[in-house]
C-alpha cells in the first residue's frame, strides 16, 4: 500500500493544476486523479510531499516550499534544502567539509585529512575525528625520486634531498620539483676594484669551488672562513682604497658570504653545525627538514630568537636553514663608515638635544654579525626577529647611545650603517638586545651625536670675549671720566654692568653639558633671566629720562639715582621671583640653561621685553615730535636742542641694536632656525662693541680723556701738544659744562 500511495503522490502536480483551472474536459482528468489518490486526500500534492488531508500536503524532510512546510495551493512545489549553504544549518567541525545531496547532506574530511576509523563520511560534528594524513609515510605523494617528501599539516612538500638543488623551471610529468646535485655558487670579484689582496682571495674561492662536493660541505665552509680571516687580518692594499670602493667591497664580501653559506648549509648532514676559526670568527647553523615554534640560535658573539616559520618561508626546495656568521675583524675595512638614521629617530634626537644633528661619530663595539635564512624574502618579517649582541663594557656619555645598526649597500656601489626597521630594546651585562623586521649584517655601535655647530660656537666664543672687553672699557670709562658723569652716564653704566654680567654667564654656562637639568643649570638660567631683564629695564629708564628732559621739561631734574637703582634692579628681581615661585621647573633645559619653551614660561621674559621695546618706541616718537616743534619756535635754544637731539638719536640707536638682537634671539634655541641663530650670535657679540663706539669713541670728551691717558702712559712725548691745546680744551670744557647744567 505504501508503494502504491507513493506512486500516486508522484503524479506530476501540473495535471492537478490543469484539472482545477480547465473548464472544458476537466472532468476526465479529475476522474483519473481521484481514482489514483487515496480516499480523503488531495489529488494535486506535488513531488517530494505527502498528503495530509483533502486540502493540504506536507513536504518531505529535507524539502521545503516558499509558503512553509504545509502546502495548500496546487501552485506550490517542494524544493531541496541546501543544509551546507549559507546560512549554515549544520556544522561538520574542524578540517571537514559539508556535502549537500537531494533531501539531505553528509560530512567529509578536508583534503589532506581523514577519519580515524577510515570511513569516508560522517553525519555531524560529534562524529568528526578528522586528523592529518601523512602522505609521505603512506606513499600518497607524487614526489620525484631526486626529492624528499616532507609532510605538513593537511598537505606535503617535495624538497630537494641534502646536497641537491632544484633545476629551475624543470618539472616531471607529475608537475613536481626535479633536483640535481648541488654545486658551489658562482662568486666573482666586485667590478671596478683593483686589489691584489682581493684577487688572491677570489683565486682561493675559485679553487674551493672546483674541489667542492656535497660530501665535503663542512670542510669547504671551514676553509672559506679561514680564507676570509686571512684577508681581513692583513687587508694590505684594501686599506688604501677610496672610501666608497672599500665600503662597496665590504658589501660585496658580506652578501657573497651569506649566499655561499646559505647554499652549502643545505648539504650539511646534521641538524646543526658550529665552527670557530683561530681568528675568532664563529659560524652557527641550524638545519631542519621541518620545524615549528621558536628557535634560539646562539654563540659567544650573538644570539637570535625567531619563529621557525620565518626561516622556512613559503614552500621551497631543500631543508630550512638559519645561520649567524660573526666576524670580529672587520673594523679596519669599516672605518669612517657613515650612519643613516631613521627619519623618526633623527627628529626625536633633534627634539631631545634641541639642535640639528651636524654629524655622528661612530665606534664599532661588537663583531659584525651576518644573519641569513633559507628564506631570502626577509625585507618585512612578521613576527620580528630578536637579537642579543655581545660587546665590551661601555657606558654611554653625554649625547652618546648604544644603537643596533645594519650594513646597507648603497645604490652608487658604496655602503653605510642604517637603523630603519631596527629597534634597540636595552643593554645590560655587556650585551645589547635589538629587534628587527629584516635581516642583514648587524653590529652594535657607539654613536656620539654632534649637536653643536663648531663655526657658530667659535663665533659666539670670540665675539662674546670681544664684547666683554668692550663692555669693561665702557664701565671703566663711565666710572673714571669725570667730564661726562651725570644721570645719563649712570644709566649707561648700569646698562653695561648688566650686559657684562649676563654675557659672562652666557659664555660660561649656557651649555648644559650633562644633559640633566640640575641646580647649577637652573641657577644659570635664573641669573640670565635676571641680567637681561635688568638690561632692558635700564633701557626703559633711559627712555623715561628722555621723556622727563624733553616732554615734561623738568629743567634737568630726572629720577634720583636711588630710584633708578630701585627700578632698574628691583623690577626684574620681582619678575624673576614671581616666575620661579610659579614654575621653578621652567628654568633649565636638557641642551641649554635657559627658560623652558613649554607651557608658555618663556613669556616671563618675552612679555616684559616686548612691553619695554614698545614703550620706548612710543617715548622716542613723542620725543622726536616735541624736538621738531621746539626747533620751529621763534627763539629756540639751538645748543640745548642739539644736545637733546644727540641724546635721542643715541638712545634710539641703542634700543634698535639691543631690541633687534633679542628679536632674533627668540629663535636661537629652535633647531630649524640655524640662520637666525647665526644672526643672533653676531648681534649679541656686537653689543659691547656697539656701546663702546656709541658712548665712548664718538664722544669728544671721552676721546680727549683717552688722549690724556695715552700721554700719561707714553711719557712726555706729546707734552707739547697737550700744552698747546690745554687752553682751548679747558674753554670747551667750561662751555659744555654750562650747557649740561642747563639741561
Amino acid at each position: 500500500m505504501g508503494g502504491a500511495r507513493r506512486g500516486g503522490l508522484l503524479v506530476p502536480h501540473v495535471l492537478g493544476v490543469l484539472l482545477i483551472l480547465s473548464e472544458a474536459g476537466g472532468g476526465q482528468w479529475a476522474s483519473a486523479s481521484a481514482a489514483s489518490a487515496p480516499p480523503g486526500c488531495a489529488p494535486w500534492c506535488p513531488r517530494n510531499s505527502v498528503c495530509v488531508n483533502a486540502a493540504t500536503c506536507r513536504c518531505h524532510s529535507g524539502f521545503s516550499s516558499w509558503s512553509g512546510e504545509i502546502i495548500t495551493s496546487p501552485a506550490d512545489s517542494c524544493d531541496d534544502i541546501n543544509e551546507c549553504g549559507p546560512p549554515l544549518a549544520v556544522s561538520c567541525g574542524k578540517f571537514a567539509d559539508c556535502q549537500n545531496v537531494d533531501g539531505s547532506y553528509y560530512c567529509t574530511c578536508s583534503p589532506g585529512y581523514g577519519l580515524v576509523s577510515g570511513a569516508a563520511t560522517f553525519r555531524n560534528e560529534s562524529e568528526n575525528t578528522c586528523q592529518d594524513v601523512d602522505e609521505c609515510s603512506s606513499s600518497q605523494h607524487p614526489c620525484h625520486n631526486s626529492t624528499a617528501c616532507v609532510n605538513t599539516v593537511g598537505s606535503y612538500r617535495c624538497r630537494c634531498r641534502r646536497g641537491w638543488t632544484p633545476l629551475p623551471g624543470l618539472r616531471d610529468n607529475q608537475n613536481t620539483t626535479v633536483c640535481e646535485e648541488m654545486s658551489f655558487p658562482t662568486w666573482t670579484p666586485p667590478p671596478g676594484i683593483q686589489s691584489q689582496r682581493l684577487s688572491g682571495f677570489f683565486e682561493r674561492v675559485q679553487d674551493l669551488r672546483r674541489r667542492f662536493t656535497p660530501a665535503s660541505a663542512q670542510d669547504t665552509v671551514q676553509d672559506l672562513i679561514q680564507s676570509v680571516d686571512e684577508l681581513l687580518k692583513a687587508p694590505g692594499d684594501l686599506e688604501t682604497l677610496a672610501l666608497p670602493d672599500r665600503h662597496h667591497m665590504v658589501t660585496h664580501l658580506l652578501s657573497g658570504l651569506e649566499e655561499v653559506l646559505r647554499t652549502l648549509a643545505k648539504a650539511m648532514p646534521g641538524a646543526s653545525f658550529t665552527y670557530q676559526s683561530p681568528e675568532g670568527t664563529e659560524l652557527s647553523l641550524v638545519i631542519q627538514e621541518q620545524g615549528h615554534g621558536n628557535v634560539t640560535l646562539g654563540q659567544s658573539h650573538a644570539r637570535m630568537l625567531l619563529d621557525w616559520a620565518v626561516a622556512a618561508g613559503a614552500a621551497g626546495s631543500g631543508p630550512a636553514v638559519a645561520g649567524i656568521l660573526s666576524n670580529p675583524n672587520m673594523q679596519k675595512l669599516l672605518a669612517n663608515a657613515s650612519l643613516q638614521l631613521d627619519p623618526e629617530r633623527q627628529a626625536e634626537l633633534e627634539e631631545t638635544h634641541e639642535s640639528p644633528l651636524y654629524g655622528v661619530q661612530l665606534s664599532l663595539l661588537s663583531a659584525v654579525n651576518s644573519v641569513f635564512l633559507s628564506n631570502t624574502n626577509t625585507t618585512k618579517l612578521d613576527p620580528k626577529v630578536t637579537f642579543a649582541f655581545s660587546h665590551p663594557p661601555e657606558k654611554p656619555g653625554t649625547r652618546q647611545e648604544l644603537i643596533c645598526a645594519f650594513w646597507k649597500g648603497a645604490d652608487d656601489g658604496g655602503g653605510h650603517w642604517a637603523t630603519s626597521g631596527c629597534r634597540t630594546l636595552g643593554s645590560r651585562n655587556n650585551s645589547t638586545t635589538c629587534q628587527c623586521s629584516h635581516l642583514s649584517s648587524f653590529a652594535v655601535l657607539m654613536a656620539h651625536y654632534d649637536v653643536e655647530d663648531e663655526l657658530l660656537a667659535l663665533i659666539t666664543t670670540v665675539g662674546l670675549a670681544l664684547s666683554l672687553v668692550c663692555l669693561l672699557l665702557c664701565i671703566l670709562t663711565f666710572l673714571l671720566v669725570r667730564p661726562i658723569q651725570g644721570s645719563r652716564t649712570t644709566l649707561h653704566l648700569h646698562l653695561c654692568i648688566c650686559l657684562f654680567v649676563g654675557s659672562a654667564i652666557f659664555l660660561a654656562g649656557i651649555d648644559n653639558q650633562g644633559g640633566e637639568v640640575g641646580l647649577r643649570c637652573r641657577l644659570v638660567a635664573g641669573l640670565l633671566h635676571y641680567c637681561f631683564l635688568a638690561a632692558f629695564c635700564w633701557m626703559a629708564l633711559e627712555g623715561l629720562e628722555l621723556y622727563f628732559l624733553v616732554v615734561r621739561v623738568f629743567q634737568g631734574q630726572g629720577l634720583r639715582t636711588r630710584w633708578l637703582c630701585l627700578l632698574g634692579y628691583g623690577v626684574p628681581l620681582l619678575i624673576v621671583a614671581i616666575s620661579a615661585a610659579a614654575n621653578k621647573q621652567g628654568y633649565g633645559r636638557p641642551r641649554y640653561c635657559w627658560l623652558d619653551l613649554r607651557g608658555g614660561f618663556l613669556w616671563s621674559f618675552l612679555g616684559p621685553v616686548i612691553a619695554i621695546i614698545l614703550g620706548n618706541a612710543v617715548i622716542f616718537v613723542t620725543t622726536v615730535w616735541k624736538l621738531t616743534l621746539k626747533f620751529s619756535e621763534i627763539n629756540p635754544d639751538v645748543k640745548k636742542l642739539k644736545k637733546l637731539r644727540v641724546l635721542t638719536i643715541t638712545a634710539v640707536a641703542q634700543l634698535f641694536v639691543l631690541g633687534c638682537t633679542w628679536v632674533f634671539g627668540l629663535f636661537m634655541f629652535d633647531p630649524r632656525s640655524w640662520m637666525l641663530s647665526y644672526v643672533f650670535s653676531v648681534l649679541n657679540c656686537l653689543q659691547g662693541l656697539f656701546l663702546f663706539v656709541l658712548h665712548c669713541l664718538l664722544n669728544k670728551k671721552v676721546r680727549e680723556e683717552y688722549r690724556k691717558w695715552a700721554c700719561m702712559v707714553t711719557g712726555n712725548k706729546y707734552s707739547e701738544f697737550t700744552t698747546s691745546t690745554s687752553v682751548s680744551s679747558q674753554s670747551q670744557t667750561r662751555a659744555l659744562r654750562s650747557s649740561e647744567s642747563g639741561i
